[in-house]
């Protein structure tokens, strides 16, 4: 390895925002990955280099102590980044206790592991070691008409998923209150992208919007969020982690409200533009009202002055723009999706190909 590079742990690294953040690292080629994933359905392989040099891919729960402690003696990197997490409301509704399992009890044996690796390092590594927990704008619950969640915004997680986050990050800021840990805590708004997995809403529908399928909308649609661009977002997460003072948080959002009908109908306008001879145009004649979710958050937005004031960073991706690159990754990239489809990528990481 080269004298210059770091070595991170990052946890997560495999899903849509961590495998991002490890793709931009080894871009620039300043940094070495250690990258644990569980490698649950969420966690694709495809969405991140090759074994190498500069990246390696272990197959792990952050709730395994034995192989985290190994991980850092072995490696010995300068910070680790949290971002393994069970992420899906619905999921969380319909079994919450796996939420639990991985965002709560595996978050505090992640910090307990971390913690006593911690404890070894000489005085200068501690002073330059750090533990970045990334989280969600939704343990702040949900706004109304006006309004920005800040900082010092109260928690008041209103679905299991949300709870779970908050959770953990509340034991994050135990472990640095209580123990010293120098930690960071960043909380972000809905991220959008190439890469993500199809269930969220932006994937699900471009490309239910492609192959003519319905396009579900939950109530009257107008349910708002804060929408940002995870390329964005990855850049801001390494502003924390590069000058973010130890102990605090910082809100990470896009600068873009919108409702989700209008999400839905710029995704269909976009997709009618790129895909002109699909038969089923206009693809908003696909748009199907379903019942709401239970406990649906109704308005979400960031103030994220904090991190444009301290550390210069602000959303650079026009979201108009950000979605015609996301729709276009989409219509690039028909075998990265046919194998989350057909559930090949992970199967072959089982041993069952062809099965």
């Amino acid at each position: 390895m080269n004298a210059t590079q770091s070595t991170l742990l990052v946890t997560g690294g495999a899903g849509f925002i961590g495998s991002c953040f490890v793709r931009r690292a080894i871009e620039r080629g300043d940094t070495r990955i250690i990258n644990l994933d569980k490698l649950t359905y969420a966690g694709n392989p495809d969405s991140v280099p090759a074994d190498g040099e500069l990246h390696q891919l272990i197959e792990g729960d952050i709730g395994d102590s034995d192989l985290v402690t190994s991980l850092l003696s072995a490696h010995q990197p300068t910070a680790v980044i949290n971002f393994a997490a069970e992420s899906h409301v619905d999921r969380s509704i319909d079994g919450p206790m796996e939420f639990v399992r991985t965002n709560v009890v595996g978050t505090c044996r992640l910090l307990e592991s971390v913690h006593n690796h911690w404890k070894q390092l000489s005085d200068a590594a501690q002073e330059e070691f750090r533990f970045l927990h990334v989280s969600t704008d939704e343990v702040f619950g949900s706004l109304g008409d006006t309004g920005l969640f800040t900082e010092e915004t109260s928690y008041a997680p209103n679905s299991p998923y949300s709870a779970s986050k908050a959770s953990s990050d509340h034991f994050v800021r135990a472990w640095q209150h209580t123990y010293g840990l120098p930690t960071l805590l960043t909380n972000c708004s809905n991220n959008y992208g190439p890469f993500q997995f199809p269930e969220k809403l932006i994937p699900l529908m471009i490309l239910n919007a492609i192959e003519g399928r319905s396009l579900p909308v939950y109530g009257d649609g107008l349910n708002v969020r804060d929408w940002l661009f995870v390329e964005d977002h990855c850049c801001a997460i390494e502003a924390v982690l590069k000058n973010g003072r130890v102990g605090e948080c910082y809100n990470i959002g896009g600068n873009n409200e919108q409702a989700n009908i209008d999400i839905v109908s710029t995704i269909c306008q976009t997709v009618d533009r790129l895909v002109p001879d699909l038969a089923h145009r206009p693809c908003e004649s696909l748009i199907t009202y379903v019942k709401d979710r239970p406990g649906h958050d109704r308005r979400y937005a960031i103030d994220a002055s904090k991190i444009r004031d301290e550390l210069g960073w602000e959303p650079q991706q026009d979201f108009a723009a950000g979605v015609e690159l996301t729709v276009k990754w989409y219509l690039e990239n028909p075998k990265w999706v046919q194998r989350i489809h057909s559930g090949d990528y992970q199967r072959e990481r089982l041993g069952l190909e062809g099965s």
